[in-house]
């Protein structure tokens, strides 16, 4: 199975490669998908970068969206880093589109594919507390868009589900989390 996991350098994306290396049977798999020239990366932000990439990647069966930023120090509706605001939205909500979109034509060529997204409870509107705006909307934006893109290929029989891991103990996630 080909699997493309964005945001596998640490965090959750690290341990989804782990535990596929370790389904696989492998002892080492390369946090990023291997491409016809090397290791591919790319910033899901560069839309350049994500066509190159998907040139060098065959068939993929599953995407996993998981990338993805806790947004500047300063955002709360008092006092917002608006530029930051701007750069959370544009990785957390568009940058999953666009990879997406780039490997679409990868997903297709695979065998059942699906795509799998990272999501947050802190999307959720019950979530009733101001801190971190930026990253909540973002991510409550990221879900509308999986939503969306769920909808649109569904009758090409390609799965997009959200995943809400709940509170990860990671650098992002803090020391609190599990």
């Amino acid at each position: 199975m080909r699997i493309l996991v964005t945001g596998a350098n640490r965090g959750i994306g690290a341990a989804l490669v782990a535990v596929a290396a370790d389904r696989a049977g492998t002892r080492r798999l390369p946090r990023r998908v291997r491409g016809r020239g090397g290791d591919v990366t790319f910033d899901v932000t560069d839309r350049a970068a994500l066509a190159r990439a998907a040139a060098e990647v065959g068939p993929l069966d599953a995407l996993i969206n998981n990338a993805g930023v806790i947004g500047p120090d300063r955002q709360s509706t008092l006092d917002m880093d608006f530029g930051g605001f701007r750069r959370t939205l544009e990785v957390n909500a568009l940058g999953p589109l666009a990879v997406a979109q780039a490997f679409l034509p990868n997903l297709r060529a695979g065998r059942a594919p699906r795509i799998l997204s990272i999501s947050s409870q802190m999307a959720w509107m019950a979530y009733a507390k101001s801190d971190r705006i930026a990253y909540c909307a973002s991510k409550a934006a990221f879900n509308k868009v999986m939503q969306g893109l769920a909808t649109d290929l569904a009758g090409e029989g390609i799965a997009v589900a959200l995943v809400d891991p709940g509170w990860v103990r990671t650098d992002m996630g803090g020391r609190r989390g599990r």
